[in-house]
């Protein structure tokens, strides 16, 4: 495996794919684009299989130079690794949710999709901040026309919303990224986390930076453009611009903000905190009155975001650990709640929550595989948010009791959501007879829901199959960052009580 580009295979498998959807009928073309995202998800496996835990840092590495500083340079650590499993799970997935939704220019909607694929691993996997900055910006343009083409009425308003909120937070990103360059002499991405750059300047880069990952996360208030993009995208582009494209600005997050500009995160954690607090408490009011189902688990995905900005910034393996977590199983929840939505929109054409209703009766199969979902999207014990949540909760205590205060009332909160969305869709009395007379899961949405299912449960019982190969990460992420970590208000003790500060106050113990 030492030789073998690996890294560059499974970007060339979906790419030669999707031109070859372009040129074959739609039956074909499903075929295609299946047997390729499988491909891709084996590779996945063989890279989980192969990758050294504990061993060197940047694995796989790949580096072929195209012209000066500027190179084919990929390699990945353990963040990487999880968050491009991730994307090859979900892609057949979305590829057999599309299987009989999407009816006209099929080839052209499995070419993009392939297409997505390839700039999602390649963000990952990239090691040249120029070739990072190309696959990022990239990302934009297949979901672009997927929600412009494929999606709802107002696709169109949706999808150029989207667009430019994105584009526009990442031209300041091209512009530090330039100078970054200009003043260090390299486009290399492990060689940029290890420079120092003076503290006034950090600032001016991290802000310009946040500009972009904040759009991406979405974050409080720059997050309006997701609801809207997702009620408009066919049910596959919500399940992949949930489960992966949202996790970009967090691994951005992790991969420039905190080892890059150590100083200015610590300096600017109080922004961070702030606007995930408002944006877990907000977005989780806002999520109980919608009508919408897709709504509703749109603005669930902001409140869950912000419980990862939340962990990151804590500047503690907790709270990054946890905040990997919750980007995995929010992946992974959040897709299956949209694959969920999709199931019964397909059958009614509609995502009114009120004209559902009782449909525990004739789908029993749908409301067990709905449940676990619903579940584990609000932390129970045993699923893969659980894990996270608590970690990510666990690190920000450690830097602010107030904003953990706050941030886990949003929990509760979306505990009062999601079982609401359920006990009005699933239980009650049946009130419309065509929800009444849809047909349970059929053979392919059971084989799409079932393997999620499984993974939720696994990382949930077992989380130390995710924490292990990002472990090692942390600990050198914490040692490039700990010089400016902020002082917390908790003051946790490693295990002992703390010694009385003076002799009379101990003795005044005693007298008690």
């Amino acid at each position: 495996m030492e030789n073998f580009p690996i890294l560059s295979v499974m970007l060339a498998v979906p790419a030669v794919a999707a031109v070859a959807c372009l040129f074959v009928g739609a039956s074909t073309a499903r075929v295609i684009a299946l047997a390729a995202t499988l491909v891709d998800l084996v590779l996945g496996a063989i890279l989980w299989a192969s990758f050294d835990i504990g061993g060197a840092q940047w694995q796989f590495v790949e580096f072929v130079p195209i012209f000066g500083r500027f190179g084919w340079a990929l390699g990945i650590d353990g963040f990487a690794l999880l968050l491009i499993l991730l994307s090859v799970f979900l892609m057949p997935i979305c590829i057999g949710a599309s299987w009989k939704a999407i009816t006209d220019r099929v080839s052209e909607y499995m070419a993009l999709f392939l297409f997505t694929e390839v700039l999602m691993i390649g963000t990952f996997a990239a090691q040249d901040l120029f070739l990072f900055y190309i696959f990022f910006e990239a990302g934009l343009i297949p979901m672009y026309l997927i929600i412009g083409v494929w999606g709802g009425v107002n696709r169109i308003y949706a999808s150029f919303k989207f667009f430019l909120y994105t584009l526009l937070g990442s031209v300041l990103m091209l512009i530090a990224m330039i100078y970054m360059i200009m003043s260090t002499g390299t486009t290399s991405i492990p060689e940029l986390m290890q420079t120092d750059f003076p503290a006034h300047v950090q600032t001016w880069l991290w802000l310009a930076f946040f500009a972009s990952f904040a759009v991406k996360m979405p974050m409080w208030p720059v997050h309006t453009w997701l609801p809207d993009a997702h009620v408009q995208a066919p049910t596959a582009g919500s399940v992949i611009l949930a489960g992966v494209l949202l996790k970009l600005g967090g691994y951005g997050f992790l991969r420039f903000s905190l080892p890059m500009f150590p100083e200015a995160s610590a300096q600017l954690v109080w922004l961070v905190f702030g606007l995930s607090a408002v944006a877990v408490i907000y977005t989780s009011l806002v999520a109980l009155v919608q009508s919408d189902m897709k709504k509703l688990i749109a603005y669930s995905s902001v409140a869950h975001m912000a419980i990862v900005t939340v962990g990151l910034f804590a500047f503690n393996a907790e709270g990054i650990q946890g905040a990997m977590m919750v980007m995995l199983g929010h992946g992974l929840v959040s897709g299956a709640l949209f694959l969920c939505v999709g199931v019964i929109y397909d059958r009614l054409h509609t995502r009114e929550i009120d004209r559902y209703g009782g449909l525990a009766i004739n789908m029993p199969r749908y409301a067990v595989l709905f449940l676990l979902f619903t579940m584990a999207a609000i932390g129970l014990p045993g699923t893969s948010n659980f894990v996270g949540e608590l970690l990510a909760l666990m690190g920000a205590y450690q830097v602010s009791t107030t904003i953990t205060l706050l941030c886990t009332t949003g929990i509760i909160l979306g505990a009062g959501y999601m079982l609401w969305l359920y006990r009005r869709v699933v239980f009650g009395e049946q009130k419309n007879a065509d929800a009444a007379a849809m047909p349970d899961l059929s053979a392919r949405e059971l084989w799409l829901l079932a393997p999620i299912a499984a993974v939720v449960l696994w990382m949930g019982v077992y989380p130390e199959s995710f924490l292990a190969p990002m472990r090692q990460d942390t600990q050198i992420l914490l040692e490039r960052i700990d010089r400016a970590k902020p002082a917390g208000d908790s003051q946790p003790t490693e295990g002992h009580p703390a010694a009385p500060a003076t002799h009379e106050d101990a003795a005044h113990g005693e007298a008690h």
